[in-house]
């Protein structure tokens, strides 16, 4: 096979980091190369390096053997390169079709010509098997779907090249499974394939060859047939990753966290949590799963007090805690590791000693007369450092300086040694390396094995599964149904994260 892609030697740096050091990759024609690292390690920088959005520091590049210069998406576009980001860059009202020919309209005259538009979409739709429909609004299809329109748009423009940033981030499993076929479809038909992710069990299904990045080097180029999850994960983060989650049979006790005919609002005033109802006992862990987007962050904050409650109850060891301040939630047995650790975790600008109180400062352990006690504090800091493994020079840095990671243990650490009766956990491992999920998933389990009852919101389907005790799937704001964990799997779930049923009774 020949290389339809060649950065040899690429370099970028931004402001106290370098992202890409010294890179080589060589991607060949029909083959889907996967980019595989931590967030952070480089993966993206060096992809949008690729597609013009970036200029290198160093380095050349060479598409089908010659040497180019991508000064900007457009020369990547005449170059058979197409991009699909992790977020998509879809305008809802849009039709399907509008959606692909935007800033390529066909003409007839100086008119749009809509219905030729239409008919290319459905040829193009029909020859590579993404089954879209060109006059549905992109409001009103599935993510998944929003995907394919996203893929359609980079072939409409000629790509032979196609980047994928991430594409499983927002998708059932179903959509996953179809997503492989696609792309191994489009293969087939003489297209090369790069794929952005961490995800080891999407890798091993869907790629051909994968090269690891850590730290912003390449670590290793693997033929996918040649390797194993357990090779990758070791290579991804430098050290042997057990990937078995350990639990004993729950314990159940009594109900801890009871949540009533629950009603919130979103940020636009719209209803995103509509009447929900459920149950997190001591000793259990009550997972959460759902496509992103369909209630779940607003029901969490409604049952935190970071939003009202419209209607229903929330209660916590049998207080009615609906719509108090958090501050009396947490007084109530609350502890809470929030979905956005920058914007609800952590204050960046602070020093790791002040962010390990946050939530606690009023507290009078903490009080030296009318004042803050501290070097109490920073030795507190210094305690929760040393038993959470956080690594940092010190607990007089700021929270900024710290990689993912360890910003998310620090939060743990805090959040845990409050010993409370209910934790509540929203996406406690997203944009983590596999060593710092398998810290976070043993904390969970401590958590629940002591009795505490753990609620776990997260995106990830595996998280959910291999941790949680019972499953409630989470679909339009409302809950679908609940599930024993060990009598369910990704097919059933993924069903009813779609809005179906489950045909089981629990």
């Amino acid at each position: 096979m020949s290389a339809v892609i060649e950065m040899k030697g690429i370099s970028k740096s931004f402001p106290g980091v370098k992202a890409n050091d010294n890179i080589n990759l060589t991607v060949n024609e029909g083959e889907i190369h996967v980019l595989l690292g931590e967030n952070g390690a480089g993966k993206s920088t060096l992809m949008n390096i690729l597609y013009g959005l970036y200029t290198p520091d160093e380095g050349e590049i060479f598409v089908k053997g010659k040497k180019v210069v991508i000064s900007n998406p457009n020369v990547a576009i005449s170059l058979g390169i197409g991009m699909v980001h992790q977020h998509f860059m879809l305008v809802p009202p849009f039709t399907v079709a509008e959606n692909i020919i935007l800033g390529s309209e066909p003409r007839k005259g100086l008119s749009l010509d809509m219905n030729r538009a239409i008919e290319e979409v459905l040829e193009l739709s029909k020859k590579y098997e993404l089954k879209v429909d060109p006059n549905a609004k992109v409001q009103d299809i599935t993510v998944g779907m929003q995907q394919r329109v996203e893929i359609l748009k980079t072939l409409y423009r000629g790509a032979e090249i196609l980047i994928l940033d991430e594409p499983t981030a927002v998708l059932t499993p179903q959509e996953i499974k179809e997503l492989g076929i696609i792309l191994k479809s489009l293969v087939s038909q003489g297209k090369s394939i790069i794929l952005i992710t961490h995800k080891l069990k999407e890798v091993m299904s869907m790629s051909d060859k994968v090269t690891i990045i850590r730290s912003g080097k390449v670590i290793d180029t693997l033929k996918t047939s040649e390797t194993s999850i357990e090779e990758l994960a070791e290579k991804m983060v430098g050290r042997k990753v057990s990937f078995a989650v350990k639990k004993d049979d729950a314990k159940i006790g009594k109900p801890i966290l009871q949540v009533k005919g629950l009603k919130a609002l979103d940020n636009r005033g719209l209803e995103a949590v509509k009447g929900v109802d459920l149950e997190v006992r001591s000793g259990e862990i009550l997972g959460i799963a759902g496509v992103d987007g369909n209630g779940q962050n607003e029901l969490i904050q409604a049952i935190t007090g970071l939003r009202r409650t419209e209607k229903g109850q929330v209660l916590i060891n049998g207080k009615d805690v609906t719509n108090l301040s958090t501050k009396e939630i947490i007084d109530s047995g609350l502890g809470y590791i929030p979905e956005d650790r920058h914007k609800r975790g952590l204050i960046l600008n602070f020093p790791l000693y002040e962010n390990s109180i946050l939530g606690s400062q009023r507290s009078k352990k903490f009080k030296k007369g009318i004042g803050m006690d501290y070097k109490k504090i920073r030795d507190y800091a210094k305690k929760l450092i040393k038993e959470f493994d956080v690594r940092t020079p010190s607990e007089k840095v700021f929270a900024k300086s710290l990689s993912g990671g360890n910003q998310q243990k620090m939060i743990i650490a805090r959040e845990l040694d409050r010993d409370p009766v209910l934790l509540i956990a929203s996406q406690p491992t997203r944009g983590l390396d596999v060593g710092a999920i398998e810290f976070v998933h043993q904390r969970l389990i401590e958590q629940r094995n002591k009795g505490k009852a753990v609620l776990l919101v997260s995106l990830e389907l595996d998280e959910i599964m291999d941790l949680s005790d019972r499953i409630a799937v989470m679909y339009d704001g409302k809950i679908i149904d609940t599930v024993n964990a060990k009598e369910t799997n990704e097919l059933e779930l993924g069903i009813m994260m779609a809005g179906g049923r489950s045909e089981k009774k629990h």
